[in-house]
């Protein structure tokens, strides 16, 4: 595999655009593509921003600024990521619209090309099973906001190579991340983890053995964590973390996994947390 000096993005959202600070702002070339001239400037116009909070903090030079994005080339073209030898695919959690763009992306790249896709949910084995390249095929999860979250989670799919795997290991070490090494399978780790962990907060907060914010500070005091299962869930969104459960629970057919009816309880109600103004807080 030749090394990685362009990278191409598909989706200049929230992650696609911190994917491309993080290339653009470690020397490498990126091609950032959405399907609107609105959504790709409104990405090029966040990477700026979120520079110039980094030349407050005097992490960086207003001249390492300008030559990041001179590494950033906003497009709505496909074809301009021919140049690329990675294509990272960061459009939204919906596994009907990421297998439609693999599969464009299939046929338009070279065959030496790595696709990767940016997924927390739907299983790698299976998107690269909807292309001609599953060798060629990995997960990269990265975690929000991307500039500043140390972690990258490579999920291999049953036919990922061994030479996929590690250009993208060390891409990610080039970034500046911390990958680790997953195999595919349902919420792969971090998310494995967590998310039944706020789960279980809040069966303890429906069985009454704690009010929400005692049950928070004792997880951020007692096992150092930064902010407390409750206020994590309220912040991602309690639909969400509902919708996590629910996948584990058809995947892995396990009752550990039911989802806490005080859960279901408050999506019905519309308490999704932060978004909505009220979940386990009012805000």
């Amino acid at each position: 595999m030749s090394s990685i000096q362009t990278v191409g993005i598909i989706g200049s959202g929230t992650m696609g655009n911190g994917i491309a600070q993080a290339c653009a702002t470690n020397g490498i070339q990126v091609v950032m593509v959405d399907i609107s001239q609105a959504a790709v400037d409104k990405g090029l116009t966040t990477v700026a921003s979120s520079l110039d909070r980094l030349i407050k903090k005097e992490k960086i030079s207003a001249a390492d600024k300008d030559a990041a994005l001179a590494l950033i080339k906003g497009s709505t073209n496909y074809d301009d990521l021919k140049g690329a030898q990675l294509v990272i695919e960061a459009a939204t959690e919906n596994e009907a619209l990421k297998v439609k763009i693999l599969q464009q992306l299939d046929s338009l790249l070279d065959a030496n090309v790595i696709v990767a896709t940016n997924t927390s949910s739907i299983s790698i084995t299976k998107l690269a099973a909807a292309t001609q390249r599953a060798d060629r095929f990995i997960g990269m999860h990265f975690f929000n906001p991307v500039p500043m979250m140390a972690l990258v989670e490579i999920i291999r799919g049953l036919q990922t190579s061994d030479a996929t795997h590690d250009a993208v290991k060390a891409l990610a070490e080039r970034l500046g991340k911390t990958p680790i090494t997953v195999k595919n399978a349902p919420g792969f780790v971090v998310n494995r983890i967590l998310v039944p962990m706020i789960n279980e907060a809040f069966f303890v907060l429906a069985e009454g053995l704690a009010t929400p914010e005692d049950i928070d500070a004792g997880m951020k005091l007692g096992t150092n964590q930064p902010i407390g299962p409750l206020a994590l869930a309220d912040m991602i969104g309690l639909d969400v973390c509902l919708a996590v459960m629910n996948v584990y629970i058809a995947e892995y057919n396990d009752s550990k996994y039911r989802p806490a009816p005080l859960l279901k309880e408050m999506v019905a109600a519309g308490w999704l947390g932060r978004k909505t103004g009220r979940g386990v807080y009012t805000y």
